[in-house]
């Protein structure tokens, strides 16, 4: 009869506890199986099965508990250094972004003409003098006549007077001429000046290119067009005693904020044979050819390859792996206090029946 009695009373016991647990079988899936795994008792089949569960049945209840335990700190492990591993990702991807953001790409096309617009030639000779304007075709130049001496001309030309963009006080004279357009035919200017300065050691005539003569032509104020234009174009030069062969190349660039023109030149320096009269040697030559290098315009754009949505793509992907990291914690540590207090429950209700 007491045999009888205690077995009833050890079912009544693990009864109990299956009622009292009832709460952790709403839980997710891993945590309800694992509940209901520690719940399922062993077969009452008679007195030698209620000696084995009370021997063995605890001590395998309290290793499956364990197991349990360092397996969900094992996943959590797992979980936060995924977690990290994802942070870093998106730091990195937010570095590249910034970077790629402040250093956009250039992308490089040609595009071929047939014919340029006429670009401007401001010259600056000073005391030089101009003795010839022409155009010529085919890079052909006839040899000179009378060297020294003004020669005919069919150059349009402008001249303008300003003060300089980085000194108000100086006054500059241009002798703006109109360039070649022409690129099949290879259309150039062959320009002549004399300088009747024998007492300087070095002597060069500077120049300057722009865009379209045309702007300069219908410009309301000239001075100011041409006081812009030395802002911001480059200033070259070529000196007395050769012929200085200028080709040009014309460059766009698109950039974030707006679009520039810019020149670009190959220049090639011969020097000039001077056959002369020793008597009008005193005044110094100079020779210059404009012509552009190729029919081919380049065009430069400023590409930012920076693509905002990888890295809000990225970060989405951290914040729901830190959820999710979280979630699962609070989940584990909640299903190990639980089951600790009902490891210790059930170990004094053994203590107290057995008492």
């Amino acid at each position: 009869m007491r045999g009888k009695e205690r077995s009833r009373s050890y079912n009544e016991f693990i009864d109990d506890d299956d009622d009292g647990d009832e709460s952790s079988a709403q839980s997710p899936g891993f945590f309800g199986e694992a509940t209901e795994d520690l719940e399922r008792e062993e077969p009452d089949d008679g007195t030698s099965q209620e000696d084995d569960n009370k021997g063995s049945g605890p001590q395998r209840r309290f290793s499956k508990t364990c197991l349990r335990n360092v397996f969900t700190v094992v996943l959590i492990f797992i979980y936060l250094l995924l977690t990290g591993v994802a942070m870093f990702l998106a730091y990195q991807n937010i570095s590249d972004f910034l970077e790629k953001l402040n250093n956009p790409v250039m992308s490089v096309t040609y595009k071929e003409v047939d014919s340029f617009l006429a670009p401007g030639i401001a010259l600056y000779p000073g005391k030089a003098r101009l003795l010839s304007c022409k155009h010529y075709f085919h890079d052909y130049i006839p040899p000179l006549v009378d060297p020294g001496k003004p020669q005919e001309g069919d150059c349009l030309m402008e001249d303008v007077t300003y003060f300089g963009p980085f000194t108000n006080q100086t006054k500059i004279q241009a002798l703006v001429v109109r360039g070649p357009t022409d690129v099949r035919n290879k259309e150039l200017i062959f320009m002549q000046f004399s300088l009747n300065e024998t007492e300087e050691d070095f002597s060069a005539i500077t120049y300057m290119l722009f865009s379209n003569f045309g702007d300069l032509i219908h410009s309301a104020n000239k001075s100011i067009f041409m006081r812009d234009c030395e802002r911001n174009y480059s200033m070259w030069t070529f000196s007395g005693g050769f012929r200085t062969w200028v080709k040009m190349s014309l460059v766009k660039t698109s950039g974030k904020n707006n679009d520039a023109v810019e020149f670009r030149q190959e220049s090639a320096v011969v020097k000039f044979n001077d056959k002369r009269p020793e008597s009008e040697k005193t005044n110094q030559l100079f020779f210059v050819v404009f012509e552009w290098r190729d029919p081919y315009i380049q065009e430069i754009r400023l590409i930012v390859t920076a693509n905002p949505w990888n890295s809000i793509a990225i970060l989405c992907g951290v914040f729901m792996a830190l959820f999710k990291a979280a979630n699962f914690a609070k989940l584990s540590i909640q299903w190990i206090i639980r089951m600790r207090k009902r490891h210790l429950r059930n170990k004094t209700r053994e203590l107290n029946q057995i008492n």
